[in-house]
């Protein structure tokens, strides 16, 4: 039997898929949420690089987010260049009590701050699911 963990994470990698050569000048991630062993929200980034998928999984999640797990295939952002929340603030805000990644982001908005930051907040960050599998369908250099 496959841990949920695998089930899920392939999902992220698959719903990122569908935005693959579409949001430069940002990497393409997928974010699934997930309560109770049930997915209740997900996205990709968007066109263009804006707005990142995890922010618009956890708008679609909303209140539901709380006590969730999210399963991302690139960390999530540590700062952000405009300024505004991080997607690895995000996370914490919503109430997310675990995340799952796949890669490590080797970009210097990220580059172990996003798991950095959750990690020191007491949310247990697990680096490094299907790293091979998301690098190659989604393009990434993974620095784990």
């Amino acid at each position: 039997m496959r841990s949920a963990d695998l089930v899920f994470m392939e999902r992220a990698i698959e719903v990122a898929k569908a935005n693959v050569g579409k949001t430069a000048p940002n990497p393409c991630v997928g974010c699934v949420i997930v309560a109770d062993g049930e997915v209740i929200a997900e996205a990709v980034t968007a066109p263009g690089g804006r707005p990142h998928a995890e922010e618009q999984a956890l708008d679609a999640a909303g209140e539901r987010a709380r006590g969730a797990t999210a399963y991302v295939t690139l960390e999530p952002c540590g700062a952000r260049s405009s300024g505004g929340l991080s997607c690895s603030e995000r996370l914490l805000a919503a109430g997310v009590v675990r995340v799952v990644v796949a890669c490590e982001d080797a970009s210097p908005y990220a580059s172990g701050q996003g798991a950095e930051r959750l990690r020191a907040a007491g949310v247990p960050v697990a680096m490094g699911l299907l790293a091979d599998e998301a690098a190659t369908a989604l393009g990434y250099t993974c620095s784990n």
